[in-house]
């Protein structure tokens, strides 16, 4: 990607959160950028940018992401907790289908090897299980999000 298109996704992100768009999707040739904003309230979610080759929100040809700043509801002890994470990049869904009732809810009671939500990478929907049986204490994530490797996605409390 060259620095001129870089300065215009700059543009385009600063353009976007003036006018609080709360999700923009680009669809050009070997190009696809899909951003996505909070809003004033939700939980705080990380632009998310596909790109060929990647780009950061950032404009940073290779870099990963930006982090995403912890809530105050985060600081609270959870020394307790087992934290399951995502095996893989992709989009993050709750439910198997749209305006389905979630696979599970915080105080869902859940068994090692029970499938907790899925994944969407590559078009491909991966069921993700859950590694340890316990009480769902807390969904760390929003249903849509664009997601990591290794990303919190519950807390569950053994």
């Amino acid at each position: 990607m060259k620095q001129e298109d870089i300065e215009d996704l700059k543009q385009l992100i600063e353009f976007l959160k003036e006018n609080q768009v709360a999700e923009f999707d680009l669809d050009r040739g070997d190009m696809k950028i899909r951003l996505k904003f909070s809003q004033p309230g939700a939980p705080a979610v990380a632009p998310a940018i596909a790109n060929v080759p990647y780009i950061a929100a950032h404009g940073t040809p290779g870099a990963p992401p930006p982090a995403v700043a912890a809530s105050p509801a985060a600081a609270e002890p959870e020394s307790d907790l087992h934290i399951v994470k995502s095996p893989i990049v992709g989009t993050f869904y709750g439910s198997p289908s749209p305006g389905a009732a979630p696979f599970v809810s915080p105080g869902d009671h859940v068994e090692k090897g029970q499938v907790i939500c899925i994944v969407e990478a590559m078009k491909l929907m991966n069921e993700i299980e859950a590694d340890a049986s316990g009480e769902i204490v807390r969904c760390l994530v929003t249903n849509g999000q664009a997601i990591e490797y290794g990303q919190p996605l519950f807390s569950i409390r053994g």
